[in-house]
């Protein structure tokens, strides 16, 4: 990212002071929420994350707990004020509150040199807990909004991610972890994909998930045998005796 003008500078600068003002009348204290958002693209598991500032740092989305909200509330309204989207499948998986993480100290820094030392607030520098959650969505719809402390929003490969603050590349890995589990056990895996999907195209996400590769006709025997999917018509291609079948998973089964 570029320099910041004098405007924004100014703006970004305001916009964190009345942040700093409002929070502890607004915000439970000592408590956050972070989100792991996962998407599936060209057959790769990706993780959208947010650049802190101007720093060559990344973080996971998250935000605070207002005093009169439940959590998975909270966590909800969150989520869609980073991404835009509602009825996202948003699962919480762990609580990180290791007293290192709030020995972190780039993020403090760098909003040190943007509002003063003077103006620091006490609200940043207190020890957090951070509640964990997964979310599973549709990356191309995903309509992100900067944000005050913000400067890019962007998709990483979950084996390709940037520098990260805090504890953050810990809590991503708890995730993968989750998910895998989840895939297997909860059969989440139908948020990732399109309505309509071929055995092949499952097979990728799998793969993309277990960070491992399958045995074709292993993978589609035991898909199958889970009752899960349903069947439909050909995909076509134009060799109708080469075209695979196109399946959906059952209502009621993936849910």
């Amino acid at each position: 990212m570029g320099n910041q003008n004098k405007g924004d500078v100014n703006g970004l600068k305001e916009g964190i002071r009345e942040f700093m003002e409002a929070a502890p009348a607004i915000y439970m204290p000592g408590l956050s929420v972070d989100t792991v958002i996962f998407g599936f693209h060209n057959d790769k598991l990706k993780v959208f994350l947010l650049r802190f500032a101007n720093t060559p740092y990344f973080v996971l989305p998250g935000g605070f707990i207002k005093k009169e909200e439940n959590l998975d509330d909270a966590a909800l309204r969150i989520l869609q004020e980073r991404t835009g989207l509602q009825d996202i499948y948003l699962e919480q998986f762990y609580t990180s509150g290791n007293t290192s993480r709030s020995k972190e100290t780039v993020a403090k820094e760098e909003l040190q040199k943007i509002i003063g030392k003077a103006q620091w607030s006490n609200w940043f520098d207190q020890r957090f807990v951070s509640v964990c959650y997964y979310a599973l969505i549709d990356d191309t719809k995903v309509k992100p909004e900067t944000e005050i402390f913000f400067t890019e929003f962007k998709w990483f490969d979950v084996n390709k991610l940037p520098k990260l603050l805090y504890d953050h590349d810990l809590i991503i890995k708890k995730a993968l972890s989750r998910l895998q589990s989840d895939l297997d056990e909860k059969l989440v895996g139908f948020n990732l994909m399109s309505e309509t999907f071929t055995m092949g195209q499952l097979q990728k996400l799998y793969e993309a998930v277990h960070q491992k590769k399958f045995v074709r006709t292993n993978f589609q025997r035991k898909l199958l045998s889970l009752n899960v999917l349903e069947r439909l018509e050909k995909q076509y291609t134009g060799k109708a005796h080469k075209a695979p079948f196109l399946y959906r998973f059952v209502t009621g089964n993936s849910e």
